[in-house]
Formats: structure tokens, C-alpha cells, sequence
């Protein structure tokens, strides 16, 4: 019996780990579950899973939430704050941890889980992102094992060989192909992409996504951000990592090898199969997913991306190949982007303006320590303020 932390639980991937291990209460329990703010399905999870543990954003949402599970005659324990999240991620109990926090408040608990040598299964692409080589060398220290959730890294690492060792050459691999949807505007006219509205961008033509995330997708910077997660994970460099088109999302992406052949990975497009295969790796288990019926596809398209449609995917690469804080500071400005392109402040092609100029305008250093990559984040968050609130619609 394995004993999970799920951080993020009411979000879409929490939510699906869930469904997941809801299939095998013979191999599965919830040792803690986390939400920000959404205290109410958070105590309706509680009352399904019954989790030792329950961790909130605030004292607010903590009292709240201790009175729900109060009247429902629950014994779990409430706690809130980063310090509670990382505590719930490294506690000696706890065998695995779904780090599904989205963004930078991520980073903490999660690097908490790699340090404490859990399992880790990462749906969190920003601990990567921001502290890269940290991150990295938490895993190795401790012995901890990092599984990707992300469709397109958890089909990489299927495609991989058994061991592979994040050196690419060694294992003869060619290229790293991540495929891409193209998300809602792929076809859309590029000089009307200024009037897309939030509910547009939200509105993903083969996923169901958390709204950062949709937006993410929309301009391609979650893409990007894979990009830079892909480099960690698999030791590949930025000229080694593709990114393709594939509308379709059947494909989840492929490995290219240096004798020609392409290892591909694919599936109906929902997230509880790289989940069930995260939690029971090496072994596989049934994750609710329909098998994919391959006379029922149709055709797959594929096509080089467009830098002038997406050029928050080319601001990745750039930041990837500068290295050091730089991803970081790409991370803050974009989350800063995002949130005032949702509250309706700036316009949706603004997105990239911001992440352009606060790149240009922050020098980067070394990410030598989780303090320094937390200083050029608040710096970089500062500074996409200060744009937005000058260049605001």
C-alpha cells in the first residue's frame, strides 16, 4: 500500500490522480490532500479519501475548512501555509507526492518532496523551470525517483531506453520531439489575435485545463516551458529539443534516434494515463482512459511552429539557451502576464510584449541557490507590474 500527498488536489490533474487511485483502493491511500482556496471541494474530497492531512492557503481558509470537516465527523488535521505543504511533502509516511501545484508556489513543497527521496511525480513544470540544476541535484542527493506527468515528458520517458541516463548521446538519441496541439488560435488570422477574449483562450480544442495553464497554451509558453523542463529531465540541449505541431494531440510526442528510427508514444488525450502509469511505474495499470481506436483516427497532421503566431515558444528557447535565472525571470513575467490578460488588464498579444521586455530589462544571474532564483522572480514580477500598469488597455 502506497501513501500519497496530492498537492493541488482540486485542480484538474488532482482531481484525475484521484479518479486514478479511486480504481485501486488495494494499492493507493491519501495520506494529504492541498487546495489554495477551494475549500469546498477540498472537504468533499476529505470526505471521500479521508486523508490524515488537509493543507489550505490561509488561517482563513483552514478555519473554514476545520468547521466542514468538523460537522462531518472527520478527524483529518488542518494546516495552511508553505511551511505546512512542504511538511505534508516530506513527511516520513508518505511514499509518493503529485506536485500539481500550479506555478511558482509550487516550487517549495515540491523541492521539500525530492530532498525528503520520494517518489515525485511532476506535474509541476515551474520547480524545474526556475531552479533547473537545484532541482536536479535534490534528486540525485537523495535518491529520489522523478516521474514526468506532463503528457508530452511522461511519452518521452516511454520512449526512452530502460536506465537511460539523461545523456542522449550515450543512448544514441537524435532528437527530442515535443508535439504540440497548436491550442484554439492555431489557424485563427495573427493580426486579430489582439481582440481574443479570456474565455477564447480558455477554451482548448482537445484538453480540459486549469485557465493559467489554458492560456499557456494558447500562446505556446507552455510549450516553452516544456522545452526547458525537457532539458532537465532528459539532459537534452536546446538544439536537441523540437517542437511539432500536431493538432490532433493523439501523438503525446516521440523520441528520434541516430539509426532513423522515430519511438513514438500515444493515447487518447487525457491526463490519467501518464498519472496511472506515473503511480504504478514500472509496473502499468488501468487508468479509466478508452483505448485508443487507431481506424477511428483519421489523419495526423504535423508542421513546424510559427514564431511570428507564437513567440512566446521563441522567448523559451532564449531563455534556455542564456540559462542561469533566466528561465526564472521568463516564469514570473509570464504568470504575471497571464493573470492581467484573465483580470481583463492587458490584451491577449500584450502577453508576450511583457515577458519580451521584462527579459530585456532584468539582468539574470546564476540560479545559485533557491534564494537567488527567489529574488530574481519577485524582481522579475515587480518589473512586469510596473510595464502592465504603464502599457494597460
Amino acid at each position: 500500500m502506497q501513501r500519497i500527498t496530492i498537492l493541488g488536489a482540486t485542480g484538474s490533474i488532482g482531481v484525475s490522480t484521484l479518479d486514478v487511485l479511486a480504481r485501486h483502493p488495494e494499492r493507493y491511500s491519501v495520506y494529504a490532500l492541498s487546495a489554495h482556496s477551494r475549500v469546498d471541494e477540498l472537504a468533499a474530497q476529505c470526505e471521500r479519501f479521508r486523508p490524515a492531512r488537509a493543507v489550505v492557503g490561509s488561517a482563513a481558509a483552514a478555519a473554514r475548512l476545520s468547521a466542514l470537516l468538523q460537522a462531518k465527523g472527520l478527524r483529518t488535521e488542518v494546516e495552511y501555509g508553505e511551511q505546512a505543504l512542504c511538511a505534508v511533502a516530506s513527511a516520513a509516511e508518505v511514499d509518493a507526492v503529485m506536485a500539481a501545484i500550479v506555478g511558482a508556489a509550487g516550487l517549495a513543497p515540491t523541492l521539500a518532496a525530492a530532498r525528503a527521496g520520494k517518489k515525485v511525480l511532476l506535474a509541476n513544470k515551474e520547480a524545474l523551470v526556475m531552479s533547473g540544476q537545484l532541482f536536479m541535484d535534490a534528486v540525485r542527493d537523495s535518491g529520489a525517483v522523478l516521474l514526468p506527468i506532463d503528457s508530452e515528458h511522461n511519452a518521452i520517458f516511454q520512449c526512452l531506453p530502460h536506465g537511460y541516463g539523461r545523456a542522449p548521446e550515450a543512448a544514441g538519441v537524435a532528437k527530442v520531439l515535443l508535439t504540440a496541439s497548436g491550442g484554439p488560435f492555431l489557424t485563427r488570422a495573427v493580426d486579430t489575435l489582439d481582440a481574443v477574449t479570456p474565455e477564447q483562450a480558455c477554451k482548448h480544442p482537445n484538453w480540459v485545463m486549469g485557465r493559467k495553464i489554458s492560456v499557456d497554451s494558447a500562446t505556446m509558453m507552455n510549450k516553452g516551458l516544456e522545452v526547458i523542463e525537457a532539458h532537465w529531465l532528459f539532459g537534452a540541449p536546446a538544439d536537441l529539443i523540437e517542437v511539432v505541431i500536431h493538432p490532433q494531440s493523439v501523438i503525446h510526442s516521440m523520441v528520434s534516434y541516430v539509426d532513423g528510427s522515430v519511438l513514438a508514444q500515444l493515447g487518447n488525450p487525457d491526463m490519467r494515463t501518464p498519472i496511472a502509469h506515473a503511480l504504478a511505474w514500472p509496473e502499468r495499470i488501468a487508468s479509466g482512459v478508452a483505448q485508443l481506436d487507431l481506424t477511428q483516427m483519421g489523419g495526423l497532421q504535423f508542421e513546424r511552429p510559427d514564431f511570428v503566431r507564437f513567440p512566446c515558444l521563441a522567448l523559451a528557447f532564449d531563455a534556455l539557451r542564456a540559462g542561469g535565472t533566466a528561465p526564472a525571470l521568463l516564469n514570473a513575467a509570464n504568470e504575471v502576464a497571464v493573470q492581467a490578460f484573465l483580470d481583463q488588464r492587458i490584451g491577449f498579444r500584450q502577453i508576450d510584449r511583457v515577458i519580451a521586455q521584462v527579459m530585456d530589462s532584468v539582468p539574470h544571474g546564476a540560479a545559485s541557490s533557491i534564494a537567488a532564483v527567489m529574488a530574481q522572480d519577485a524582481t522579475a514580477r515587480a518589473a512586469a507590474e510596473t510595464y502592465i500598469g504603464s502599457h494597460a488597455k
